[in-house]
């Protein structure tokens, strides 16, 4: 290989490290995002669920390890340091391989996802109480911001205890629609109603939240190919480089 090839390898190199080191940096921050929100239907399914949460931790991991390849890979190609061109290649293999594995398994359990989370919301609403600030609050938000009411419908909300067990005639403030005349609304809780029907909105929040998860998943998915076509590149050009750096030459790297 020309000299001339060898540095635009090296420099090409560099810089998908880069845009790799980036993409890393947005894994984490999302996996960030999901540990830490408590304003989205995320926070409901992490409070009920470990399986959000270690996914969280996943991310994290995921992304904290292509940060440290992405600088790695910088450094072996600057100063074409083939040790590291080889670890660095070996590494994004075992990544690739571990986000394809990913990958296909999610997509082979996609049906078992939806079930737990369908079980999941629907055991909340059947234990809320109101007073929960992080699932049954979020739980409300959605609702209200939604205009949805329940998992799959208004009739989600019978199966509530207190609902089930009392003579007045309550359901979920967040539940009540606005355009419809009654009392101020109040965001959380459970509200008193005069007569058995009910100011509310008539159709569940499943669609509705589908939708929101289907809309993040595209974002999760770019973001994953992205990172994907990257690798494959850095793998190609690391390996192209490696073959073309004969000796190897400590003393270009910067001593401190």
């Amino acid at each position: 290989m020309g000299k001339g090839c060898i540095t635009v390898t090296k420099y090409f190199l560099f810089l998908f490290n880069l845009l790799f080191f980036i993409f890393g940096a947005l894994i984490m921050g999302f996996g960030l995002w999901v540990l830490f929100d408590n304003q989205s239907f995320i926070a409901v399914l992490q409070e009920s669920s470990h399986t959000v949460q270690v996914a969280s931790y996943i991310l994290i991991g995921v992304g904290s390890l292509s940060m440290a390849m992405g600088f790695f890979g910088c450094i072996g190609a600057i100063y074409e340091i083939r040790c590291l061109l080889g670890l660095y290649f070996t590494c994004l293999l075992l990544i690739l391989i571990a986000q394809v594995t990913a990958g296909v398994l999610i997509y082979f359990q996609r049906d078992r996802l939806k079930y737990e989370m369908s079980n999941i919301i629907k055991g909340m609403i059947i234990n809320y109480t109101g007073e929960n600030r992080t699932t049954e609050h979020t739980w409300d938000y959605i609702q209200r911001t939604m205009k949805c009411c329940g998992w799959t419908g208004p009739g989600n909300w019978s199966e509530n205890n207190l609902i089930k067990n009392s003579s007045k005639n309550l359901y979920s403030c967040s539940c009540r629609n606005e355009s419809l005349p009654g009392v101020t609304i109040q965001p959380v809780g459970l509200c008193e109603h005069m007569s058995s029907d009910l100011p509310i909105h008539e159709t569940g929040c499943i669609t509705s939240v589908e939708k929101w998860l289907l809309d993040n998943c595209g974002v999760i998915l770019g973001i994953c190919v992205g990172v994907a076509v990257v690798e494959l590149l850095g793998m190609i050009l690391s390996m192209c480089l490696c073959k073309s750096v004969v000796q190897e030459d400590y003393t270009k790297v910067p001593k401190y």
